[in-house]
């Protein structure tokens, strides 16, 4: 980048771990190239192997993964990796996807933008996408589902914190009670954040968060007060497995099934271990599929899987990614990943080649930078 070429928009598109924040970036994505913008998207996790990042180049965009850490304490990451897709691209809108498990995320990586990379990058607000469902638990509304600890919940609300923007994501699935109930209380305990209504998996309600999100400048208020303690033990609670292994049939296998089964196996293993799933995706890549992709996700231990994308042809094989966040010990949920890809396959027929499988619990996030503001600063 240089002084004298146009600012980019930066956008981050923030919250807890299977909001439908890679739904939502997709669909924003496909709004800007509709109206003739170039679009770059950044992904991050704490390890290699991301099924967001896979989903996102299999709907055709170029995308840049940084692993091993989170946004702020992957910073230069983070740059490099704008300017990496300045050379190949020429992005005018950054679209970012932080780790759903990350907060501060304003003055760690909004701030320092601003200041150190200003002539580059116009800021813009920062969305925290929330599933309904669990913010109903999180916030006293509902009591169906097993919670999470309080050092957990810590960092779910301070996420909200600092939003300047809530969005009410999958309203698809809820009734005008609940909606207004969600709204009120949003409403009331964050009054700061604009509170927005929207299905990424439908459409609905986009263009108008899209309109603000696109037109609107990021926060210059006072820096969140953060307990690091509190926030890095909250993270430390939550196990991380990714893993790929390298799938083939002597005859072709309906990918869609796997995976929904898959999903349902390793829900059950989590309910009989107590383990509260966070988010548990994954995803099959068939070369055979035409480019196409089969996803599923779900959010906790007793959703329906979602098949967000789906193959429309069997197929003889493919790469299969699973990503899981529990509330756990992680080698127990690499364990229950791996004796259930193990179990399933060879029940179908299939062979199933372990290609990479890493387990841990995310390190204590130290900031690259920390801008601390006690007022709010001039843009």
């Amino acid at each position: 980048m240089t002084a004298s070429s146009p600012r980019a928009r930066y956008l981050m598109i923030g919250g807890f771990l299977g909001a439908g924040k890679t739904t939502a970036v997709g669909r924003l994505a496909r709004h800007l190239h509709e109206e003739g913008r170039r679009v770059g998207l950044i992904t991050n996790d704490q390890s290699i192997g991301l099924v967001d990042t896979a989903l996102l180049r299999g709907q055709g965009w170029t995308v840049e993964e940084i692993a091993g850490g989170c946004f702020c304490c992957r910073f230069a990451s983070l740059h490099e990796a704008a300017s990496k897709l300045t050379e190949e691209i020429r992005p005018e809108v950054f679209l970012a996807e932080p780790v759903g498990s990350c907060t501060d995320l304003v003055a760690t990586v909004s701030y320092p933008l601003r200041r150190i990379y200003g002539d580059d990058f116009m800021i813009a607000p920062l969305s925290v996408l929330i599933d309904p469902a669990r913010a109903e638990r999180v916030l006293g509304l509902s009591t169906m589902g097993r919670a999470f600890s309080e050092k957990v919940v810590y960092v779910y609300r301070k996420q909200l914190e600092e939003a300047d923007a809530i969005v009410i994501n999958k309203i698809e699935r809820l009734d005008e009670v609940r909606r207004l109930a969600l709204r009120a209380r949003l409403a009331d305990e964050y009054p700061r954040a604009r509170v927005f209504e929207v299905s990424a998996k439908e459409g609905d309600g986009l263009e108008t968060w899209f309109e603000w999100l696109l037109s609107a400048e990021g926060s210059t208020g006072p820096t969140m007060d953060l307990d690091y303690d509190t926030y890095a033990e909250g993270e430390a609670l939550l196990g991380w497995v990714n893993a790929t292994w390298a799938v083939s049939s002597s005859r072709p296998f309906n990918a869609n099934e796997l995976l929904v089964k898959l999903t349902a196996m390793m829900q059950a293993r989590c309910r009989e271990g107590e383990l509260e799933i966070a988010h548990l995706k994954m995803t099959l890549d068939a070369p055979d599929a035409g480019g196409q992709l089969s996803v599923v996700s779900v959010v906790d231990g007793d959703e329906a899987p979602d098949l967000r994308e789906s193959l429309l042809d069997e197929v003889s094989g493919g790469s299969l990614i699973v990503n899981l966040r529990a509330e756990g010990d992680p080698e127990a949920l690499r364990t229950i990943a791996t004796e259930v890809v193990a179990s399933a396959t060879e029940g179908a027929g299939l062979e199933a080649r372990s290609e990479h499988v890493e387990f841990f619990r995310p390190g204590r996030p130290v900031p690259t930078h920390r801008d601390v503001l006690s007022e709010e600063v001039g843009r």
